[in-house]
This record gives structure tokens, sequence and C-alpha cells, in this order.
């Protein structure tokens, strides 16, 4: 049986500016089975953006393949929909005006209530013109363009930032419930992983420009162990992270062996303790799930 479409497949994708010496990505290889709700996360200067932007079409990798609903990253860019951190609009039109462009620009698959229930539900006005809107109302907006695109796939850069805890949650909610009715990919980035738990279902980690950990976050958190206790050592285990816990210590591993005997609590780790984790210690080995593994270089170049 062939494993689920990718949605995103990427094979030693690599990023350079020109202006910069270093690589912002480096060696990345992963891929996102479609129709997964999947974080991105990492530290600031991690690559989050630039990755997205790659996906998006907007920029071209120096190095490595990149296929974004099984062709080119431009020749998807009709079946996708991106919001960039600063959320660029036309300051002079007003927001009923916004969304009449979305239409005319995406003919035949736009989706009108979906845009004004999310442009609208805070009490927004269509005659409201987008310089005038706060951080969090602009936001609203670039959203609603997003899923009023009924795009196969929605690349999100920070899209919360802006906005308050109520509003965060029924945006959360709505790109949800497009998600699940609709069967589409949603990638989001985003620094405040507790708000991610719950939500999404696959995982992507980036460290230091390379993927640290990528799969369906079940599978991940199965990989791991939090150990607490006082065993003299942890065997064959791959440890992540260890500190001091009162008497004794706390680890989160890779088991590399039975649990079973010693004097250890076994437990499953959180989310947000796994991602955090890994981000304290981005030495640490990288893992990818066999979901999260694509296929052989060969046969992801277009």
């Amino acid at each position: 049986m062939n494993r689920q479409e990718a949605a995103v497949e990427a094979a030693g994708l690599g990023m350079r500016y020109a202006w910069g010496r270093d690589h912002v990505l480096r060696d990345c290889t992963f891929r996102l089975p479609a129709g997964r709700i999947c974080a991105l996360v990492g530290p600031n200067g991690a690559g989050k953006s630039t990755l997205l932007a790659l996906a998006a079409g907007l920029l071209r990798p120096t190095e490595g393949q990149l296929r974004v609903c099984g062709t080119t990253p431009g020749a998807a860019r009709t079946r996708l929909a991106y919001v960039a951190q600063d959320k660029p609009l036309h300051p002079q039109l007003t927001v009923a005006a916004t969304l009449r462009l979305g239409a005319e620009l995406n003919p035949g698959r736009w989706d009108q209530d979906a845009a004004e229930r999310v442009a609208f539900g805070s009490g927004l006005t269509p005659g409201a013109r987008v310089r005038a809107l706060s951080g969090g109302q602009r936001t609203r907006v670039a959203l609603a363009l997003a899923l009023g695109k009924r795009a196969e796939l929605l690349l999100l850069d920070e899209p919360m930032a802006d906005l308050d805890p109520l509003s965060r949650h029924e945006l959360t909610g709505a790109l949800m419930a497009t998600a699940a009715e609709h069967g589409t990919t949603v990638v989001i980035s985003s620094h405040v992983v507790a708000e991610l738990d719950g939500v999404c279902d696959h995982l992507l980690l980036l460290g230091q420009g390379r993927v640290r950990l990528a799969g369906d976050t079940d599978d991940l958190l199965a990989a791991h162990r939090l150990l607490t206790g006082t065993g003299a050592d942890f065997g064959p285990h791959t440890v992540v992270e260890e500190h001091p816990n009162g008497r004794g210590r706390t680890a989160l591993v890779r088991p590399g062996g039975a649990l079973e005997g010693g004097d250890w609590l076994v437990e499953e780790p959180t989310l947000e303790e796994l991602v955090l984790a890994h981000l304290r210690n981005p030495g640490a080995p990288a893992l990818l799930t066999a979901d999260a593994t694509p296929a052989r270089r060969e046969e992801i170049a277009v």
C-alpha cells in the first residue's frame, strides 16, 4: 500500500541568503503527509519563516529539492495560501474591498461565507479601512483571505501573535474545523508550544537550521519516556535531557530496551516537555518517524 500523499516533501533542502555567510537551512529532509495540522516550532533564527516562504514559492532554495502538493512550489501556488508574519494587505482598501479582491484573484474556489465569518466575527465593519485596523484586526483579515481561498495547504507564520486569547481560541477552532471538513493541510509556526498541544497532530521541530524532530505527535511522544528516580544509570536508553529532581534525577530518553526494573518512575512526556527538552539540547540525535521520512531524493526531484 502506498503511503499517504505528501503535502510538503524535502530532500537535502538548504538556504543561504546572498548577504549571509551561514546557512539559514541546511540539509533539511522530511515529508509532511497531506491532511495534517503541523506545528512548526524552533528558536528564533532556526529557519521557520524561511521554510514557509520556500514552500510558498516566494524564495528559491540554494540547495536540495522541495515538492509542494506533488509539484514545484511555484506550480502549486494556486493550491496553497500563505500568511506571513507582517500580514501585508493593501492599506487603502476597506475590509469588504479586500475580500472582493480575494474573490477576484481566486475565481471558482472562493468561499465568501467562510471569509466573512472570520473577518467580521469580532464586530469588524465591512467599511473599515485596512490602514486603520489594529494588529489583531489585520490578522483576522489576512486569515479570512487564507480561509476564503479554500486552499489545499495553509502556511501560517506566527498567525496568532497579535490576537487576544478569546480571538486566538476562536480562530484556532476555525482552522481546525476547516482542516476537518475539507482535509486541508495546515502548517502553523508558533513560539507558544502549549497552545499547539491538542491542536496539532504533526510536529516539525527545527534547530540550528536542521530538522530535529518530524512526525505525528503521538508517534514522537510514544518514542520518548520521562524517567524520574534514583537509578544508577540509564542503561541502553538515549538521553535527550537530564537534570536533578529533588534527591533524584529526571531524564527524557528514547528507550533502547525494556524500561521495567530499576528505580525509575516511567511516564510519557507532554508535547511541551518533548519540544522544550529538544530545544534546550540541540545536540540530541534527530528523529524522523516513518511517515515523516521522504522517498529517495531522485523521486522528489521535479
